[in-house]
């Protein structure tokens, strides 16, 4: 692909003045193409970023759709936007930023069972999801598919950002395992300063035209590791695994896995599973058990419940009373699950899980003041 002509030009010109791109630089630009794994906090400016440089061909892939808490970081929607879909949103914003690129709004789970398919179609993967399951997959496929990775992540105020070759080191060399469900608390439990995806969704947005341009030094075996509350970086070196399972010396993962991750939303066997819409009838013969955190609770409480926070649990299991019924919630419906495990080990049976958590609980009484 060339670029057309002088409106072409005036549009990219602060690119055509630098000389590691130039015109050479900008049409490679616009010959390339790239997915973007998640329209959300992280995606939001490297999309709007890669479709302002002038990358050819953006895909937008997300299954989520546009909600209130969103907002505060999300940038690329708007409060009219809210309960539409963010791939075909962020679609529309991009192609009104640049109509000289294509969009592909991309509505589907990115997993295993269509990963390569995915990543074979584009040059470079920028991996902006906030799932394990996703991260894992996401390298395992840009792995087999000889593909370029540029991965982040957020939580509260600290960011992390690197880049993937085909030849390693991967996400399995840096991270061998995933965290066992409910260890690691998502943004969604534990927030974000919403300014943050911004700072580490640039640093992505960066890496990823450097490697479409094949220019300046990359991120490869380097974790850039942002602090925005210190307002310091640092980097962390590190290697190919020889012993990873992926790309080590006697590799044994040939097709991409979905792991197990913080946020999987798979039932417990045997426990019963409590919708939002039921929970009032339910709290007629049972306890609310609340493990969320004590600076989450103050957030809103239910009357009688009972709080033990998931990281006190182990340590005060003494003041449940088996033989009660116990319903047991976290914010979103994550720790809970890892609080249920703990409880049955410990020989509770009388135990359901509030599906969704207290956030979607809230979201149908507008009597609870939750946020």
């Amino acid at each position: 692909m060339t670029l057309a002509g002088s409106r072409d030009l005036r549009r990219y010109s602060r690119h055509l003045l630098i000389p590691e791109i130039g015109l050479a630089g900008q049409e490679r630009l616009a010959s390339s193409r790239a997915l973007v794994i998640g329209a959300g906090g992280l995606g939001a400016p490297v999309l709007a970023y890669l479709a302002a440089a002038g990358v050819g061909r953006i895909g937008v892939l997300d299954d989520d759709s546009v909600d209130e808490s969103n907002l505060q970081r999300q940038i690329l929607f708007e409060h009219a936007d809210i309960g539409r879909p963010k791939a075909t949103v962020a679609a529309e914003r991009l192609q009104a930023l640049n109509p000289q690129i294509t969009i592909d709004a991309l509505q589907v789970r990115f997993d295993a069972s269509n990963a390569r398919d995915l990543v074979r179609l584009y040059d470079v993967v920028i991996d902006c999801s906030d799932r394990f399951t996703t991260r894992y997959c996401a390298s395992d496929a840009c792995s087999l598919e000889k593909k370029i990775e540029i991965f982040a992540a957020i939580f509260r105020f600290d960011g992390q950002v690197t880049r993937f070759d085909p030849d390693g080191p991967c996400y399995r060399c840096l991270f061998p395992y995933a965290p066992e469900p409910g260890s690691v608390p998502t943004c969604a439990e534990g927030g974000v300063l919403g300014v943050l995806p911004g700072i580490v969704g640039a640093w992505q947005a960066s890496e990823a035209l450097k490697a479409l341009l094949q220019i300046g030094e990359p991120l490869r075996g380097r974790l850039l590791l942002v602090d925005a509350l210190a307002a310091r970086t640092r980097e962390v070196r590190f290697a190919r695994d020889p012993d990873c399972i992926r790309c080590g010396d006697r590799p044994t993962l040939f097709d991409p896995v979905d792991a197990h991750d913080d946020e999987s939303t798979a039932s417990i066997a045997g426990i019963a599973e409590v919708a939002p819409e039921e929970l009032d009838a339910a709290l007629r013969d049972a306890l609310l058990l609340d493990v969320r955190e004590p600076h989450e609770a103050v957030l809103g409480v239910i009357p009688g419940a009972v709080h033990i926070p998931a990281s006190q649990l182990e340590a005060r299991m003494h003041e449940l009373d088996s033989a009660k019924r116990y319903i047991v919630a976290c914010r979103v419906g994550v720790r809970s699950r890892w609080a249920i495990a703990r409880l049955r080990d410990a020989g509770f049976q009388r135990v359901a899980h509030l599906e969704g958590g207290l956030l979607r609980y809230a979201a149908l009484d507008a009597g609870f003041e939750f946020f």
